[in-house]
């Protein structure tokens, strides 16, 4: 007889402890973002090859002073495509849009550029992924802003959209320049 209260108690507690980590996750800042351990730290070396029409990028691409932006994307990621009026819009306020086309091929990139337009000061492939994995991509699109000095300000995991260019990148940037 002394069991069934501790046979009762334990579902209970169970579905106690998952509604409190549920709870927890839904109180979040942002329940969306993913977490970067990017942000704060140095910018990962970038060894890319290069890809036509623009200069190709090269690491001293990320600490020149000023605040860029580094879009990984490809041709065949469809939300890439419904970013890319915004990325243009970025670029043509003067802020540099560094690209990576992140496992596509040349021709492909090229393509889906000639059609949509090139927001991109300078860009690179990474046809294997590696530079994915040492910026820690979960997919493309993913969205940098770097600082000045070559530090992740922060990360859009996912497409650019208008709200987090107004409220995450425009800041970001404004904030960078202003070091």
């Amino acid at each position: 007889m002394a069991r069934f209260p501790i046979l009762l108690v334990i579902p209970v507690a169970v579905f106690g402890l998952l509604a409190g980590l549920f709870m927890a996750g839904m109180l979040r800042d942002d329940p969306d973002a993913l977490p970067s351990t990017l942000v704060g730290r140095q910018a990962p070396a970038l060894m890319l090859g290069p890809l036509p029409p623009t200069p190709p990028l090269a690491d001293g691409d990320l600490r020149t002073g000023a605040p860029v932006v580094v879009n990984f994307w490809a041709s065949w990621c469809p939300p890439c495509r419904a970013e890319h009026p915004l990325l243009e819009e970025l670029a043509a306020t003067g802020v540099p849009v560094l690209g990576i086309n992140y496992k596509d091929t040349p021709a492909k990139a090229a393509a889906f550029l000639a059609e949509l337009g090139n927001p991109y000061a300078r860009l690179g492939e990474d046809p294997q992924g590696r530079a994915g994995l040492d910026w820690g991509l979960y997919g493309v699109p993913e969205t940098f802003v770097i600082g000045p000095d070559g530090t992740v300000l922060l990360r859009i995991a996912g497409p650019v959209t208008r709200q987090n260019l107004t409220e995450q990148i425009a800041p970001a940037l404004a904030g960078a320049a202003g070091r």
